[in-house]
């Protein structure tokens, strides 16, 4: 599969210097997996003379999301908004986080121990008033006025975390279309 892997990138980057590379669900790999494309990340010039230089690799991953969440609930008891929280107050604690979790996808990776990983980008959770975002959005693609009622009623329908404050939502905006559906 490793083999496979790089095969792939070195043509795609071959065809296309500027080719981006989107690796989803992180955390359900193998975790030595993605040390299979360390080396067109490291910093080498060429690798059998391809230049990896202009390529994209975005890592999208739920391991960490607990720390994430850890830190905005911390805000939100402080009185600080979710929108205070900055790259700063996460980006350290993402990389440990990951790189010691054995479910993450980046265990252990050289990825994260030879700092190839320019950016940890942390996706925050989701609070009632954007899920109603969501509802009012979903509405509108379908063409449907928007109906604050509707609104109000889909987002109460979704659950939300931690138990005692109800603050983030547990599934995100994931099932705001099924559930307008059933309206």
């Amino acid at each position: 599969m490793e083999d496979q892997l790089r095969k792939w990138i070195r043509g795609n980057v071959s065809a296309c210097a500027s080719s981006v590379f989107i690796f989803d669900e992180m955390d359900k790999l193998h975790p030595g997996v993605i040390d299979a494309i360390k080396p067109f990340l490291d910093y080498y010039e060429q690798v059998d003379g391809v230049s990896y230089r202009k390529a994209i690799f975005i890592f999208l991953s739920n391991a960490g999301g607990d720390l994430i969440t850890k830190t905005a609930l911390e805000f939100w008891r402080a009185g600080r908004r979710r929108e205070d929280i900055q790259l700063k107050d996460l980006e350290h604690v993402l990389s440990v986080g990951v790189f010691n979790n054995k479910h993450s996808g980046l265990w252990r990776s050289g990825l994260i121990d030879r700092n190839l990983i320019d950016y940890f980008i942390p996706f925050l959770p989701l609070e009632y008033t954007h899920v109603k975002m969501c509802v009012r959005a979903e509405m509108k693609a379908r063409g449907s006025a928007v109906d604050e009622d509707l609104v109000t009623r889909v987002a109460e329908e979704m659950t939300f975390f931690p138990k005692d404050e109800k603050i983030y939502s547990d599934r995100g905006c994931k099932t705001v279309q099924s559930r307008l559906d059933i309206q």
